[in-house]
């Protein structure tokens, strides 16, 4: 009743066309084949619309966590000094044209974290602590300790680093940088014992284990390094615009080395990019195999409707007519399929990290390693433009797999099909 009521409110089928397409929705008890048949494509149809839309969620959720997390713990733009010190007029000359910014100095590099027998290689990032991006960032994060007490000679750990060498909030570590000092024994890498005055998870598994945080101040000195050698880190109200900052700023003064986060993860969204479409291309051909049973259905359907189609053309029903009641009968299918589909995946979506911890607890296996994947909990992100390209796909193949059948309908002789009846 509710296919019958909405077919109405449809004014390219008539009334005839609407009660033949749904006569052919209930196949007879000896034709009960093709209600199998019907009944694959339609679970076909609405697995792999279901399938696309979790998929494309997922990664969806994947590509948006990892950019709110690389611009959580990076700055937008970043200015090197390229062997010009920055200078301070070149600071006022940011600010003066371009009043909606945030601008910091700030200097990183490489080095070691050594506690008793572990050692393990790190980033060492000096932030100002007057800076408000810097003090939410950490503010926002924190795990373990006090805000208050990062000062000098204290340091900001990850979680996974603190799990890793087995230290806590008061414990004081060796910090060896890259730079090397003189000694009458030959160059030694300079070191520095620090307290640890908080412990920050942020979900990244990558920087919750290799990032280091300390006082700039403590950070030019573990690098041998004065305030000439600083660089200048700037955080956008938008950060998705860096680029276009980063061409203007860099026509400013052509002696400094300037670039953005997108630089700096170019490659990576490349290749999650390139995944997704990929991944949208491979799951679409479940799409199409299902397409074939509507078309292997419609064409069996049609067969054993000879009898009938030669008493509909007799009668006066066009061919036009006939064949728009059997494709409307596949499209019906394909229709009824990609809103269940639509359903199931929406909510699979919004509920998948309810199903990985179910799923991970029942079978023991981790389904979802943050070793591997960089994220602590499976993201989902239903995006409505994935959801529309979907279901106009799926609705384009469930019409072209109901429209090749029946046009075979216009070839039919009437007299052929009525001589020995």
């Amino acid at each position: 009743k509710v296919l019958s009521q909405n077919l109405k409110k449809i004014k390219l089928f008539t009334q005839a066309e609407r009660i033949i397409s749904l006569r052919n929705l209930r196949p007879k008890k000896k034709e009960g084949f093709l209600k199998v048949i019907s009944i694959f494509s339609y679970l076909g149809i609405t697995l792999g619309v279901a399938t696309l839309i979790i998929v494309m969620s997922v990664m969806n959720g994947f590509k948006t966590d990892l950019t709110n997390k690389i611009l959580g713990l990076n700055p937008h733009i970043v200015i090197q000094s390229n062997s010009f010190e920055i200078e301070k007029e070149f600071e006022e000359l940011l600010k003066k044209n371009f009043k909606d910014i945030n601008i910091t100095r700030a200097y990183s590099g490489e080095g070691i974290v050594m506690n008793k027998d572990n050692a393990k290689g790190i980033i060492i990032k000096g932030v100002n602590p007057k800076n408000t991006e810097n003090l939410n960032f950490l503010k926002k994060n924190i795990l373990n300790g006090d805000l208050n007490k990062f000062i000098n000679n204290t340091v900001f750990i990850g979680a996974e680093l603190a799990f890793n060498l087995n230290l806590e909030v008061g414990d004081r570590i060796n910090l060896m940088s890259s730079a090397f000092i003189a000694t009458p024994l030959g160059g030694f890498p300079k070191q520095e014992t620090l307290t640890i005055s908080g412990i920050f998870r942020t979900g990244f598994y990558e920087f919750d284990q290799n990032f280091v945080f300390l006082n700039l101040s403590d950070a030019l000195t573990i690098f041998d390094k004065d305030e000439n050698d600083q660089n200048l880190e700037i955080y956008l109200p938008d950060p998705l615009k860096a680029d276009n900052y980063k061409e203007k700023i860099q026509n400013l003064n052509q002696n400094y080395f300037v670039y953005s986060w997108s630089d700096l993860n170019k490659s990576f969204f490349s290749a999650l990019k390139v995944e997704r479409n990929v991944m949208f291309i491979i799951l679409t051909l479940i799409l199409i195999v299902a397409a074939f049973n509507i078309i292997s259905g419609l064409t069996i359907l049609i067969k054993n409707k000879t009898k009938e189609i030669a008493i509909l053309k007799t009668l006066g029903l066009s061919n036009s007519s006939i064949k728009k009641s059997f494709f409307l009968t596949g499209f019906i299918i394909g229709f009824a399929a990609t809103i269940s589909g639509l359903v199931i995946g929406v909510v699979f979506s919004l509920n998948i990290e309810k199903i990985r911890v179910f799923l991970s607890n029942t079978f023991n296996f981790e389904l979802f390693p943050s070793d591997v994947y960089f994220l602590e909990r499976l993201p989902s992100e239903i995006s409505s433009y994935s959801i529309s390209v979907i279901l106009i796909f799926s609705l384009i193949i469930s019409a072209l797999a109901s429209y090749l059948p029946a046009r075979s309908i216009s070839k039919m002789k009437t007299f052929r099909a009525l001589k020995y009846e």
